[in-house]
């Protein structure tokens, strides 16, 4: 006799699998530790099968475990899908989106708009704040999709494009000639510490020239040619701020990944929709960049 899955027991057992253990995955979907506990339990007894071995802090997959991921992605997937295109009209309320500031130009507002159209009694709010924190908020259930800058991607996220870091200056500015060279940074910015390495592997002395919690005080002394800058090669940025064609006297900076995180919480419909239209607005530009 044919028999079902508990989608909702599936769910907490993907989120454990993606978050690499309980605790991230009870804060994702808005449930206790216990609770999720005992949904991966049921789960095994109801397949009779383990899915989960301790390791440490986290968790690690079973074989059996691995197999039933695959599968439940696909299920939810779908589940989320038909859920979505039955109850569309339906959807009201409040969808929290995390970006940080210098990558909420040029796609994001394109995107809110988009959004604003297709579900008019959903409102968007906009959250622009540093990668580490806005994981944090994440990580604690309070914002339903991040966007991030960073290295690497952790579980459950993907990666939307990749960018290389680029100095910026004050067009036809000479503060990137000074040595020690004076930079100008945000306290939190991700960039700040590759930045300083990289320059390190060069034997080229800095010097921090500004450093503040308010981005406009970086630009406006970027602009001044008080200092230089990095950011990310493609945003849209400062307008008064343009890359420094150094020829070569500062070193490459590295690459980051601008990745995507998204809830697996109560709001993982509208979330959905709204990283499938990030989604869509990332494509054209990954395509230009591969040509």
């Amino acid at each position: 006799m044919p028999r079902n899955l508990d989608l909702t027991a599936l769910r907490s057992f993907v989120a454990v699998a993606d978050c690499g253990g309980v605790t991230r995955a009870a804060a994702q979907l808005n449930l206790t530790q216990s609770a999720v506990s005992m949904q991966i339990k049921r789960l095994e007894e109801a397949l009779d099968q383990p899915l989960l071995t301790r390791a440490g802090r986290g968790v690690d997959l079973t074989p059996q475990g691995e197999q039933l991921l695959s599968y439940g992605r696909r299920l939810l997937s779908l589940n989320d899908e038909v859920w979505g295109r039955m109850t569309e009209q339906e959807f009201e309320g409040e969808v929290s989106l995390g970006v940080p500031h210098d990558i909420v130009y040029p796609h994001i507002p394109q995107v809110m708009q988009m959004f604003a159209a297709e579900f008019p009694r959903v409102r968007v709010r906009l959250i622009s704040s540093y990668t580490r924190a806005l994981k944090d908020e994440f990580a604690a259930g309070r914002v339903d999709l991040i966007l991030t800058t960073e290295a690497g991607l952790d579980a459950g996220g993907e990666t939307l494009q990749g960018a290389r870091l680029i100095w910026v200056g004050a067009e036809g500015g000479q503060a990137w000639q000074e040595r020690p060279l004076p930079l100008a940074f945000e306290n939190a910015c991700a960039f700040r510490q590759p930045v300083q390495e990289a320059l390190d592997g060069m034997d080229i002395s800095w010097v921090m020239a500004v450093t503040s919690d308010s981005t406009r005080t970086v630009e406006a002394s970027v602009s001044a040619d008080l200092a230089v800058h990095a950011t990310l090669e493609g945003g849209a940025g400062s307008k008064m701020l343009v890359p420094v064609r150094h020829g070569g006297a500062l070193p490459e900076l590295p690459e980051f990944l601008i990745n995507m995180y998204v809830t697996r919480g109560e709001n993982r419909a509208l979330a959905a929709r709204l990283a499938q239209g990030i989604r869509n607005a990332y494509r054209p530009a990954v395509a230009q960049a591969a040509e």
